[in-house]
């Protein structure tokens, strides 16, 4: 008989490399039916989808084309019928819901169209929130929320409820409730829908930002000037992929001062 074989050490550049190619998220015929009614009613119809660290992926497609289901299983708020979810590496399909709510708190932010925040919390207090669910003394919870909203300006708008808040100053305060626990991947669905178009720019050029700074963006949108601030657009129909491309410079829309050093750039 042979001798058993042996794994070779890898060396840390293979290492590096191979940490590389592992995509942040991997889908693999993705499926959800919903049983709702008598008729199943499918949403998602077999996607593959692979997301790197880093990216900021715009999602468009038709009212009914399975945009907000798909974010909402890339942020395990709902689990597939069929296929398989790989989080850095690690299958996230068929784990128990418990599991599930702590891979969420820990490495997923979400913005929705609709703010969400407590009425009956201040902008501070809602941005404590997540912290508090991940155990985050308070302390640190306090020191955390108000370092975030006084990088989105809202210094002067702490101790107000979302009812003495804009539309615009609201969802900043989503995005920082978003930020409070350090997430891997933020998940915006029409994040400006409710918004006038200056407030509208003025959050996607936040998280064009982020992006920037090295977050990691999944935006679902059905309007091409908001997908045009990402790097890459995925385009859904009936359910399915009907396009992944990335989006060419010269279509980008970017947050403004940031034109301008590309131009002045040698």
């Amino acid at each position: 008989m042979g001798e058993p074989l042996t794994q070779t050490p890898a060396t840390p550049a293979a290492m590096a490399e191979q940490e590389k190619e592992t995509p942040l998220i991997s889908l693999r015929g993705i499926t959800k039916i919903y049983y709702t009614t008598k008729t199943p009613v499918p949403a998602l119809n077999g996607i593959d989808l692979d997301i790197q660290p880093g990216e900021f992926v715009s999602v468009m497609g038709p009212s009914g084309s399975g945009k907000s289901t798909l974010l909402h299983i890339l942020g395990a708020l709902d689990v597939p019928t069929r296929g398989e979810y790989l989080l850095e590496g690690v299958r996230v399909t068929g784990l128990p819901d418990r599991e599930l709510s702590r891979i969420r708190n820990r490495h997923f932010g979400f913005v929705f169209q609709s703010y969400n925040l407590f009425p009956e919390l201040t902008a501070l207090e809602n941005v404590e929130v997540p912290m508090i669910y991940a155990g985050v003394r308070a302390t640190e919870r306090r020191r955390r929320a108000e370092r975030l909203l006084e990088r989105f300006g809202l210094s002067h708008r702490m101790t107000h409820r979302p009812a003495e808040l804009s539309g615009g100053e609201q969802q900043r305060v989503a995005i920082a409730r978003a930020l409070a626990n350090g997430p891997t991947l933020l998940l915006a669905d029409e994040p400006t829908g409710n918004l006038p178009t200056a407030h509208g720019e003025e959050i996607m050029s936040i998280l064009q930002e982020l992006n920037d700074e090295g977050m990691t963006l999944v935006v679902v949108t059905h309007d091409w000037r908001i997908a045009s601030y990402g790097k890459r657009l995925v385009e859904l129909k009936d359910g399915q992929v009907v396009g992944d491309r990335p989006i060419a410079p010269e279509e980008r829309r970017l947050r403004p001062g940031i034109g301008d050093q590309l131009d002045r750039r040698p």
